[in-house]
C-alpha cells in the first residue's frame, strides 16, 4: 500500500507538496492544469530524471497499474493493434490451488526476507562504523607527518588523499614482532643527514696512539736518586736527610773570593768554603747526573707525546661529535688529565729524584676514549654510504618509518580486526540465509510459472472485453486474436486502419477496458504476483454523458469493490464523476476512502485533504477560483465570464449585453473586464488575453457591479463568502 506521496520541482508543482493516505480508495479532483497527469505520469514512470525530487513512501513491494494518457500512448498508437492479456482460467483448480500455495509461501518468505535484509543492513552498518572509527584514528598519522617540517611527509607519497588508502596501506604492512629500535625522531635526522642541513660526507675522526709503555714504567720513577756515598759529606747529607735540598742549594751559593768563605744560602753566615763546596759537588757525582739526564729525556718524550695529540678543534665542528658532546668533552678530558698528571709527575721527580713516585697508566682512558670516537667513525661511515646511496636510503628509512606507525597503531588494528572477523562471520551467516531464502523463493516462482503455463487462456480476455464494449452499448466493433502476444480491433464494416477510424471517446473506453483486463490478469506468464496499487487518471475526460455513468459503475464494481486490489486512486476534473464515485455514507466512506483536491495558484499547485461536505459543483468551484487573487489571471477571468454566463443565461434567463450597457460598467477601468467577458467561447481555457490588462481588484470590482446593477448583489455577497 502507498502510504504518502510527495511532488516536488516538476511542472506545476513549483514547491514540496504531500498527501498521506491510510485508505484503499483515494479520490483526488483538480481543474485541467493543476497536476493530475503530472502525478499520474510519476507513479507511472518513477525511473524518469523529472521525477528525481519526487518519493512515494510503500512497502515497496506491490505492482503499481496506472492508465493514463502515457498508458494510452504506450499500449494503443500501434495501427489495429494491442498487446496481449494472460489470464488465469478458472477450470484449473488444481494448478490455482498450486499457485495460492505458492503465492502464500512467496509472501512468507519475503516476510522472512526482509527481517534477514534488516539484519543484513545493521551488520554492514556495523562493519562500517568499525572501518571508519579505524580509519579516523589512523588518519592521525597523516596530520602528524603532512605539514609542518615535512621531513617524513615523502612516507606518505599517494596515500594523503584518502582514509582508506592510508588505513589500507597499514594493514599490508606487517606487525613487527618486537618495539623498533629506533624512534621517529631519529628517523628525521636520517632523513635530514642525506637531505637536509647536513647532507654532506665526513672525514673519519683521528684517534690517539698509546703511550709507549716502558715509558710510563721506567724503574727510575722508583729509584731514590742520590749522590756518592763515598764523599766527604755524604754522612752530613745523609743526616740532613735531603740531598735534593743541599743539591737545590748548590744553585744559590754566591762565588768565592779571595779564597774567603761564602755565605750560606741557608743559613747566610759565612760558612760555606771553597773546599765545603768541592766536597758537595763530588757528592753529586756523574751516576747522579746520568739519571737525571735520563728523566730529563723521558720528560722530552712526554712532552712530545703531548703536543702530538689532536686538538678539540679537530673534532668540535663534526655534527656526530657535536651531538654527543657531553661524552666526547668527559673521554677526551680523561686522556688529557692523565698525561697532564703524568708529565707533572716526571718534573716533580726532577726536582726531587731522591723521592721516589709512579706515573699512572694512561691506557684505559686512551682505550675509553678510541672506542668512542670508533663508533662515530662507523656512524660517519655509515652516514657518507647513506649519502652515497640516497634514494636507497630514503627507501629504508620508510619501511623503517611504517614499521614504527604498525607498531605504534597495533592495538587501533587489532581492535579492527577482531571486530571485522566478528562482523564478517554474522554477515556470512545472514548471506547464507538470504541465499537459501532466495533459493526457495525461486522454488516457488518455479512452480507458479509451471502452473501459469497450464491455465493461460487469450481468448478469455477477447470474450471479457467485447462483452465490456456490449456491456456499454458498443457494438460497431469488436477485438479479435491477431497473434498469440497482439489483439486487433475488427469492425462490421471492412477498413484499413481500424483503430485510427475510433472516436476519442471510443478509444478512451477500449483503452479502459484493456486496462481492467491487465489489472485482472497478467502480462505475461512470467508475470508473479504481487499486489497491485490501480491508479485511474480521468477516465470520462473524452466520453459523453451516457458512459459517465456506467464507466462509474464499472470501476466501482470491479475496482473499488474487488478484493484483487490492494488500493485504488482515481483522479478526475469532474465534480460531478467525483460526487459520483465517493461514498455517500458517512461511517462506509471513513473505512474504506480518502478525499482530495488539486489546488494551484502563483505558487505551484498543492494536494490537500478534502471533506465530503466541500464537494461543490461546477458553479461553486468557479467561485472558489475567483476568490484566489494569487490562481493564473486568465483562469479568474474565464471562471468570472462561467460563473456571469451560467448564472445570466441559464438561471435568470437574462440578456448580457443589455447588463454591460449599464453607466456603471462604462468606466474605463473596467474595459479590459468588458471585452473579456464578451469574447465569444465561455468556456474555452484557451481563451488568454493579454496579462498587462489584468487587474484583479478591477476585475473584482466589475465583477460586483454585474450583480449589483442586476439587484443581485446578496447573491455575490453570499457566493463570495
Amino acid at each position: 500500500m502507498i502510504t504518502k506521496i510527495k511532488m516536488d520541482k516538476v511542472a506545476c508543482f513549483k514547491n514540496p507538496t504531500s498527501f498521506d493516505t491510510d485508505k484503499k480508495i483515494n479520490l483526488i479532483y483538480g481543474l485541467n492544469g493543476t497536476g493530475k497527469s503530472t502525478l499520474s505520469d510519476y507513479l507511472y514512470d518513477r525511473a524518469n530524471p523529472i521525477f528525481a525530487r519526487c518519493s512515494i513512501d510503500s512497502s515497496g513491494d506491490e505492482e503499481i497499474l496506472v492508465y493514463n494518457q502515457s498508458f494510452i500512448r504506450d499500449y494503443f498508437y500501434q495501427p489495429d493493434n494491442l498487446k496481449c492479456i494472460f489470464t488465469l482460467s478458472k477450470e484449473n483448480k488444481e494448478a490455482e490451488e498450486k499457485i495460492r500455495n505458492a503465492e502464500r509461501e512467496i509472501t512468507r518468505i519475503s516476510i522472512a526476507k526482509t527481517s534477514k535484509d534488516e539484519e543484513l543492513t545493521l551488520w554492514k552498518a556495523n562493519l562500517s562504523l568499525a572501518i571508519q572509527k579505524a580509519q579516523d584514528k589512523v588518519w592521525e598519522i597523516k596530520t602528524k607527518y603532512a605539514g609542518g617540517d615535512r621531513v617524513l611527509e615523502y612516507c606518505l607519497d599517494n596515500l594523503k588523499g584518502k582514509k582508506e588508502s592510508l588505513f589500507t596501506y597499514i594493514l599490508s604492512v606487517p606487525r613487527p614482532e618486537s618495539q623498533p629500535s629506533k624512534t621517529v625522531s631519529q628517523l628525521k635526522k636520517e632523513v635530514d643527514s642525506v637531505q637536509g642541513t647536513y647532507a654532506q660526507r665526513y672525514d673519519l675522526l683521528p684517534t690517539i696512539d698509546l703511550v709507549d709503555n716502558s715509558l710510563e714504567t721506567d724503574q727510575i720513577f722508583m729509584k731514590a736518586i742520590v749522590g756518592n756515598e763515598n764523599s766527604i759529606v755524604a754522612e752530613l747529607i745523609k743526616n740532613i736527610g735531603n740531598s735534593d735540598w743541599v743539591k737545590e742549594g748548590l744553585n744559590y751559593i754566591d762565588e768565592i773570593k779571595d779564597d774567603q768563605n761564602t755565605h750560606c744560602p741557608f743559613c747566610q753566615e759565612r760558612t760555606i768554603s771553597s773546599v765545603l763546596i768541592k766536597n758537595i759537588e763530588n757528592y753529586f757525582d756523574e751516576t747522579y747526573e746520568n739519571d737525571i739526564n735520563k728523566l730529563n729525556l723521558l720528560l722530552s718524550k712526554y712532552v712530545s707525546i703531548i703536543d702530538s695529540l689532536p686538538k678539540k678543534t679537530d673534532y668540535n665542528y663534526n655534527p656526530f661529535i657535536i651531538e654527543k658532546n657531553d661524552t666526547f668533552e668527559n673521554l677526551y678530558n680523561a686522556v688529557i688529565q692523565i698525561l697532564s698528571s703524568n708529565k707533572e709527575e716526571i718534573i716533580r721527580k726532577i726536582k726531587t729524584p731522591s723521592q721516589t713516585t709512579q706515573l699512572e697508566d694512561s691506557s684505559t682512558p686512551i682505550v675509553a676514549f678510541n672506542e668512542f670516537i670508533s663508533e662515530m667513525n662507523v656512524s660517519i661511515t655509515e652516514h657518507n654510504d647513506r649519502i652515497k646511496n640516497k634514494e636507497k636510503t630514503l627507501e629504508s628509512i620508510k619501511m623503517q618509518f611504517w614499521t614504527i606507525m604498525r607498531w605504534d597503531y597495533d592495538q587501533t588494528i587489532s581492535t579492527y580486526q577482531k571486530e571485522k572477523t566478528d562482523i564478517e562471520e554474522k554477515i556470512n551467516e545472514v548471506e547464507t540465509g538470504l541465499k537459501r531464502y532466495k533459493s526457495d523463493t525461486e522454488t516457488q516462482q518455479s512452480i507458479i510459472v509451471e502452473q501459469q503455463g497450464k491455465t493461460v487462456n487469450i481468448k478469455e480476455a477477447i470474450d471479457n472485453i467485447n462483452a465490456g464494449l456490449l456491456e456499454l452499448g458498443i457494438d460497431g466493433f469488436t477485438v479479435e486474436k491477431h497473434t498469440d502476444v497482439l489483439y486487433k480491433i475488427v469492425r462490421s464494416e471492412q477498413c484499413e486502419n481500424t483503430f485510427e477510424t475510433l472516436s476519442e471517446g471510443e478509444k478512451m473506453i477500449i483503452s479502459f477496458l484493456y486496462f481492467r483486463e491487465l489489472c485482472k490478469g497478467k502480462k505475461s506468464t512470467q508475470s508473479q504476483s504481487k499486489e497491485k496499487i490501480v491508479v485511474i487518471d480521468d477516465p470520462i475526460s473524452s466520453l459523453s454523458h451516457i458512459y459517465i455513468f456506467n464507466i462509474g459503475q464499472m470501476i466501482k464494481n470491479d475496482f473499488f469493490a474487488s478484493k484483487k486490489y490492494g488500493q485504488v486512486f482515481l483522479f478526475t476534473h469532474s465534480l460531478y464523476f467525483f460526487y459520483e464515485m465517493a461514498i455517500s455514507n458517512s461511517e462506509k466512506r471513513k473505512k474504506s476512502q480518502k478525499l482530495f483536491r488539486l489546488n494551484k495558484n502563483s505558487d505551484g499547485s498543492k494536494i490537500l485533504e478534502m471533506k465530503y461536505e466541500e464537494i461543490q459543483n461546477d458553479y461553486q468551484s468557479y467561485w472558489f477560483v475567483v476568490k484566489d487573487e494569487k490562481q493564473p489571471p486568465a483562469l479568474i477571468a474565464n471562471c468570472m465570464r462561467n460563473i456571469i454566463e451560467y448564472f445570466f443565461n441559464f438561471i435568470e434567463k437574462k440578456d448580457l449585453n443589455n447588463v454591460f450597457q449599464k453607466p456603471e460598467l462604462k468606466d474605463v477601468k473596467y474595459q479590459a473586464f468588458n471585452r473579456y467577458i464578451n469574447r465569444e467561447s465561455h468556456s474555452s481555457g484557451q481563451n488568454i488575453f493579454d496579462i498587462k490588462e489584468f487587474n484583479y481588484d478591477d476585475f473584482k470590482e466589475a465583477f460586483r457591479l454585474v450583480f449589483a446593477v442586476t439587484n443581485y448583489e446578496e447573491h455575490y455577497k453570499r457566493m463570495i463568502k
